[in-house]
């Protein structure tokens, strides 16, 4: 088994601010209406490309499609459960002809957000075997992370991750664990750690192969957990530039038909 580690500094995101994005998704998504099969946004405008296929619209049994009846690829988006004190749960199935997988996510408590969950498998057209199989699940515990980002520098870190995942294949698995803890700047320092390892017979040849790359890997996993982290800055920026409203305008643009501006032709 090898053992990646690598830590990063980046921008807070505290319970009101997350709580705030919640109830606004929330808020756009229930103003939203059915006229025939057409999904239509607060505004009146309808969403581009998602069309009700089935139940009632927002309800647990609600089925809807996205894109066009003529892609290659199909995605349908399914409503398991649909409550604001409770949970939400929807699942993602998307049907293409070299790849097939579901998503499920999971989100409790949307009004006050506590705990995220993912889980999802993916597998190649039909005779494909094995190896386009594949597997994995997320989890991440709200709560126990921002009392994890809490701890001042040179605390103990949290006993438990938080924020974890884990994905299954025929020839190995892979398990990430994320942990915070609070910086002197009041941003976030993440510790992210990585294992990975061969599964069954394949375990002696994976632990060869991933001594004699291990250099490579490492500079990888380093090189990934920095732009993630860039990314994560440049998105939290936005949002905190944006602000409540004109993160629902700016969502409920987008959702409606047509690109958003920066994507549109110039005249």
């Amino acid at each position: 088994m090898t053992v990646l580690r690598h830590s990063v500094t980046v921008l807070a995101v505290g319970p009101e601010l997350t709580g705030e994005l919640a109830s606004l998704l929330w808020d756009v998504a229930g103003s939203s209406q059915v006229r025939g099969r057409t999904v239509l946004m607060p505004d009146g405008q309808p969403a581009d490309g998602l069309r009700l296929v089935k139940g009632r619209h927002l309800t647990p049994g609600a089925r809807y499609e996205i894109g066009r009846p003529d892609d290659a690829e199909r995605m349908t988006l399914g409503v398991r459960e649909w409550r604001r004190t409770g949970a939400v749960e929807v699942e993602q199935q998307v049907s293409a002809p070299d790849l097939n997988g579901r998503l499920t996510l999971r989100l409790t408590s949307p009004d006050r957000p506590r705990l995220f969950d993912a889980r999802g498998r993916m597998w190649g057209p039909d005779g494909s075997g094995a190896l386009q199989r594949g597997s994995g699940r997320a989890r991440v515990d709200l709560a126990a992370w921002w009392d994890a980002a809490a701890l001042v520098p040179g605390a103990p870190p949290a006993a438990r991750a938080p924020a974890r995942a884990r994905v299954k294949h025929l020839l190995g698995e892979a398990r990430l664990y994320l942990r915070p803890r609070r910086a002197e700047d009041g941003r976030w320092l993440v510790e992210v750690a990585a294992s990975v390892r061969g599964r069954w017979l394949l375990r002696p040849v994976a632990a060869v192969v991933l001594l004699l790359a291990g250099g490579p890997l490492r500079r990888g996993f380093r090189d990934a957990v920095e732009r993630a982290a860039r990314g994560w800055d440049e998105a939290v920026a936005e949002l905190l530039a944006l602000g409540p409203e004109g993160i629902r305008e700016e969502l409920t643009r987008q959702m409606a038909r047509g690109r958003p501006e920066e994507d549109s032709p110039k005249g």
